[in-house]
């Protein structure tokens, strides 16, 4: 086997001194990447919480009309029953 020289280009000094400002670079780009996801991941839970509160509310104020709703029938009913009661009694 032949022994084997690898030649950099260029030298591993100036290749370092250039990479190093770019790994900075990626490194800082990176972090603010980071926090990005993580706001957009903090809205999208308080959405969510927002949204399931949100249809708790609807749940419980569907509850409260169709009883109010149903309060209100019974009565008119009752009214309407009281009065046939009442004429049947007027012309017996």
């Amino acid at each position: 086997a032949f022994p084997v020289e690898h030649i950099y280009e260029p030298e591993p000094g100036e290749l370092f001194s250039r990479l190093l400002p770019r790994f900075i670079e990626v490194m800082i780009h990176r972090a603010l990447l980071e926090h990005t996801a993580g706001e957009h991941g903090a809205r999208m839970t308080a959405m969510d919480n927002a949204t399931k509160n949100a249809e708790e509310l609807i749940e419980k104020l569907t509850l409260l009309y169709n009883k109010a709703r149903q309060a209100s029938i019974t009565k008119e009913v009752t009214e309407i029953s009281s009065t046939a009661e009442a004429l049947k009694a007027q012309r017996a």
